[in-house]
């Protein structure tokens, strides 16, 4: 049994409020630790000292941040497979996929090492006479990154590297489910030279998370989770006056049209479906079908699903357990009320036997889902995917627009123009052509339309840099010294 408790000001803060949740190993069902749960006052300090380190850290030169940036670049990379350990442990997902959020992480972390190049500002001489204009990029002050519990690592990754290069000092609130990947890199930050205070993290639930969107030196969030909370977060945020940038929610389609190849499709399907047991806001969890191709490509989809082997993630399987018993019994009801609703189920996840405890459910496949049922309308977050049959291309991008949400999409085709028209056409944030799984590369930025974000800043990129900077613009004019400051008699007008 471990007990994690907060990092603040450089070091294990412990927590005097008493409360705590409980850390599962989601392939046995065990209990493995707990994990302090902050109090208002915890956060205080957290503050506190975020604003004290932010003093100094702003007035850090470009040279010395970036030095301390690749170094932590090479610490993680390092360390990296200890790291996707704790998350498998507290996780679920197999190590493959571990090392993968691992590696996507590092990604911004690199993005985050050319901060000076991007924190460049503009200037322009003689705007009048005498008169030149320049711009500059400040950092806000403490930040606060509220992270979900899918990507315990790569989430976090997606704000902090970003918001410390631009001098920023920032409070992580990972989730209480698995929050020892933060944790261990809290330790190679402070490797890397970072000093005490700019990076610190918090444990907790709504009583922490409320605190941080309400606490005034706080400057702004950082969110990723479900769209309810995400529109709580921003709300609230907002309204103490934050900036806020809250990822929500998805319903990922993934529409293949009579032309594409369907062994890449069905392929695609498996991996971008079941991966990370459908725990991901980028995960397909809808397949539209444009016929006559949908026999044939579920045929192929079930064929590849007989092959996946579920079990514990840190034993060579390719699929792992859902993250707590909850969530899987959650997941499970979706699977029965998509029977209920008519649906046909090819293939129920919920006959996986595994010996001993842990919180399984299989892959699952539906056919014959329409746009009406909960297993469509509701983001399920699990591995459950769902085929819809249309008779047309158009009829399918009216359905892919017609949904409230609007984080990912992908469509299968070797049709270059029906390509080109559904990514102008869709009304989605990210789109995948021929990729299962559109994420962006980190110098471009992660987010989604509709109610899969709220706030005007995606994730990560030159988005990024700006969410974590506010813009100056500086006139000035200078008298010539070699008349002792006597102004030459140009014109004075502006």
């Amino acid at each position: 049994m471990t007990h994690v408790s907060h990092w603040i000001n450089g070091e294990i803060a412990d927590e005097k409020s008493g409360r705590h949740g409980e850390i599962f190993n989601p392939a046995t069902g065990l209990v493995t630790g707990t994990v302090a749960f902050a109090d208002a006052s915890t956060i205080d300090y957290a503050v506190e000292i975020s604003k004290k380190a932010f003093d100094i850290w702003r007035h850090s030169s470009l040279t010395k941040r970036v030095q301390v940036l690749f170094a932590f670049r090479e610490l993680v990379n390092t360390h990296k497979e200890e790291i996707a350990a704790l998350i498998t442990a507290q996780h679920g997902k197999v190590l493959s996929d571990a090392l993968g959020e691992v590696t996507r992480g590092l990604e911004v972390v690199e993005f985050a090492c050319g901060i000076p190049h991007l924190l460049k500002g503009g200037f322009s001489e003689e705007v009048s006479t005498g008169v030149d204009v320049y711009s500059i990029r400040q950092p806000l002050g403490p930040v606060a990154i509220i992270s979900p519990f899918n990507f315990p690592a790569m989430v976090p990754m997606w704000f902090f590297p970003i918001a410390i290069a631009c001098g920023n000092s920032v409070i992580v609130k990972p989730s209480e489910k698995d929050p020892s990947a933060v944790m261990y890199m809290a330790n190679l930050w402070k490797e890397a030279g970072l000093p005490d205070g700019v990076f610190n993290v918090v444990h907790g639930d709504k009583v922490a998370v409320d605190a941080l969107l309400t606490h005034p030196e706080i400057k702004s969030i950082s969110f990723v989770g479900s769209t309810p909370i995400a529109r709580y977060v921003y709300e609230t945020g907002t309204k103490a006056g934050k900036r806020v940038q809250a990822l929500g929610g998805a319903k990922n389609h993934m529409v293949v049209l009579p032309d594409a190849d369907l062994n890449l499709a069905a392929d695609a399907a498996i991996n971008a479906g079941f991966g990370s047991a459908g725990e991901r806001c980028m995960a397909i969890s809808v397949l539209v079908a444009v016929e006559p191709i949908a026999d044939e490509l579920i045929a192929k989809i079930k064929e590849r699903m007989a092959k996946i082997k579920t079990g514990n993630g840190a034993m060579g399987a390719d699929m792992g357990p859902l993250v707590t018993l909850v969530h899987r019994d959650k997941v499970a009801s979706y699977v029965a009320a998509g029977e209920k609703e008519g649906a046909t189920l090819i293939v129920d996840g919920r006959k996986l036997h595994i010996d001993g405890g842990g919180f399984w459910l299989g892959p699952t496949l539906f056919d014959n889902v329409t746009s009406s049922m909960s297993i469509y309308k509701e983001e399920i977050f699990g591995p459950v995917l769902s085929v819809i049959r249309v008779k047309t291309y158009d009829e399918a991008l009216s359905l892919v627009n017609s949904h409230p949400y609007g984080n990912g999409t992908a469509i299968f085709t070797n049709d270059g123009g029906a390509a080109r028209r559904y990514q102008n056409e869709v009304e989605v944030g990210m789109v995948g052509i021929n990729v299962p799984i559109p994420v962006p590369m980190s110098y471009y930025s992660f987010g989604g339309w509709k109610n899969s974000l709220f706030g005007d800043s995606h994730a990560h990129g030159s988005e990024g840099v700006h969410f974590f900077t506010r813009g100056k613009v500086v006139t000035s004019r200078w008298l010539d010294p070699s008349h002792g400051g006597i102004n030459l008699g140009f014109p004075q007008n502006t």
